[in-house]
């Protein structure tokens, strides 16, 4: 998910994005542990995906206190 794509959400949408991803990030954790994934650099990805959404949450909420 790219930046551009991340600003589009609403905040709303990004709570919810976030946890789903969290979820899909232990999911895989899980599986990769049991047997190796074709592509282990997916949990990678997902790690980045995770902190792109958190860091705009957290700037949203940063903007409205200020």
């Amino acid at each position: 998910m790219k930046n551009s794509e991340v600003k589009g959400l609403s905040t709303k949408e990004l709570r919810e994005r976030v946890d789903a991803e969290a979820v899909s990030l232990n999911q895989l954790k899980i599986n990769h542990s049991i047997s190796p994934l074709d592509n282990p650099a997916k949990i990678k990805q997902m790690r980045r995906t995770i902190a792109r959404l958190k860091t705009e949450l957290h700037q949203r909420e940063h903007q409205t206190i200020n």
